[in-house]
């Protein structure tokens, strides 16, 4: 799941007030002006920003391979690396950095003079543009995974991904909640929010080690898929209710209601639609002359329920995980999936690199007197991060060969999700520094030790990591 742009588009609204009628005058022009003045610097941060991102992206991913670990865990230290906690080469105002402690924008006063009164908006633009492409690149890694799926192999777990997705939530939710209360002393609300951040799941790094790991066609990977699919439904709706109710002290039960019917009627309503189009779509790629003819169409159709389901208040990557999951079931589906791989190789770095960059690992140091009380809250909280979504695994009943513990490992990483939440919570003011820290630290742990933990996990034999054979025979391809 990935709420990052509700923090992210910040910098969007302030672009967007320089256009506000009450306001146009010598503020709006200078403003604009100096936008104009600043678009040559601003590109070439961008595209030094892409350096950083790609060798970092390419230089972990490829120790990480050496090493026999998911090459995701590459991605994600080397936005550590060139990001807040280490080089500062890519800081985000949402991660804590500003102008003034940003290595790039230091690079480019030196190299293209960009001068020093253009800093501040280069920056901001900047870092609006690269968190907007790691938007991107986390719908079309859904957009991919959802073709890399099977649709009958969703359904036939569909019940064992709900219960998983439940317990998932409320387990770690209660314990993490009533264990603060009880243990911490905290009061309720700040409790309540911690509660509700150790209820996520980072999608986007569980499917990327499964698709690394050739398990999402196993019962395994599919289970976690539609739970995590779930689990991002409900997390919507939880941080609804937490938001409301740290800033009014009370949960508007309509806003709620909206929230699972909408979701209920998208993710069915999309998906029956879609396989009826289906014959048309394919009717159309091969009608088609130009360039693209088949990469071009999936990917509009793939924005447009991205699209739909933003506006109507859920995530853009359930809505680009239902477009793949509608058209793997074309028989068009594997020369797609030849086709969005290159897309993704492009975009997907971004995502992990970018989670990794925004996140200040200095609240891990013990040193600091201000982390000491954190890390001990932190500590209760990755044990129940990690249990809370550990048993989920053990919920699953009526299949003998399932690797239980697996799917319970697979739901663990929380990523930009718990993030979010710990920034959420910040802007409103309702956690104390102490806990707004174990958050943060939870989330870094749970996030860089599930891959791999994934891996350890899912140590089979080769022709066990092969599909099985009923999802084979019911694929696309087999057809």
């Amino acid at each position: 799941m990935n709420f990052g742009g509700l923090i992210s588009a910040a910098p969007v609204f302030d672009a967007i007030a320089w256009f506000d009628p009450i306001r146009i005058g010598s503020t709006s022009l200078l403003a604009s002006a100096s936008t104009a003045d600043n678009a040559p610097f601003i590109f070439a941060g961008i595209l030094a920003s892409l350096v950083v991102i790609y060798l970092a992206s390419t230089i972990g991913g490829e120790v990480c391979a050496r090493l026999n670990l998911p090459p995701v865990l590459g991605q994600l230290i080397g936005g550590l690396v060139v990001g807040i906690s280490a080089l500062h080469l890519l800081v985000f105002p949402e991660g804590g950095g500003d102008s003034s402690n940003s290595l790039l924008m230091s690079f480019l006063e030196a190299t293209a003079g960009l001068s020093v009164d253009g800093v501040t908006t280069t920056f901001q633009i900047d870092s609006e543009v690269i968190s907007v492409l790691s938007e991107i690149g986390v719908v079309i890694l859904l957009f991919e995974i959802g073709l890399e799926s099977n649709l009958q192999e969703l359904l036939r777990v569909g019940t064992q991904a709900t219960i998983v997705a439940i317990v998932g939530v409320v387990t770690p939710f209660l314990f993490g909640t009533l264990g603060l209360i009880t243990l911490f002393h905290i009061s309720t609300v700040p409790a309540i929010f911690a509660g509700a951040a150790l209820t996520a799941t980072s999608i986007g790094i569980t499917a990327k080690v499964l698709a690394e790991l050739n398990y999402l066609n196993r019962s395994e990977g599919q289970i976690i898929i539609g739970a995590a699919v779930l689990d991002d439904v409900l997390g919507i709706i939880v941080l609804a209710v937490v938001a409301s109710l740290a800033k009014t002290g009370e949960v508007e039960l309509t806003n709620i209601i909206y929230l699972i019917l909408s979701s209920v009627v998208f993710l069915v309503g999309a998906i029956l639609i879609g396989r009826w189009l289906n014959p048309y779509f394919v009717q159309l790629v091969d009608a088609l002359r130009t360039r693209g003819q088949l990469l071009i169409p999936a990917l509009i159709f793939a924005f447009v329920l991205s699209y739909i389901a933003t506006v109507i208040k859920l995530e853009a990557i359930l809505g680009a995980f239902t477009a793949g999951l509608v058209l793997a079931e074309t028989q068009k589906c594997r020369e797609l999936k030849s086709q969005v791989v290159p897309i993704a190789d492009i975009l997907v770095p971004i995502f992990f690199v970018v989670v990794s960059a925004k996140t200040d690992i200095g609240v891990l140091n013990p040193a600091v007197p201000a982390n000491r009380e954190g890390l001990i809250m932190a500590s209760f909280l990755i044990v129940v991060a990690i249990l809370g979504k550990v048993v989920t695994g053990f919920t699953v009943f009526g299949q003998e060969k399932v690797n239980r513990l697996a799917i319970g490992v697979g739901m663990i990483p929380r990523g930009e999700v718990g993030l979010v939440f710990a920034g959420i919570g910040s802007a409103t003011g309702v956690l104390p520094p102490a806990l707004d820290a174990a958050i943060i630290v939870m989330v870094i742990v749970t996030t860089f030790i599930a891959p791999p933990l994934l891996q350890v996990v899912f140590q089979r034999s080769p022709e066990q990591n092969l599909p099985q054979p009923e999802a084979i025979a019911s694929s696309p391809e087999s057809r």
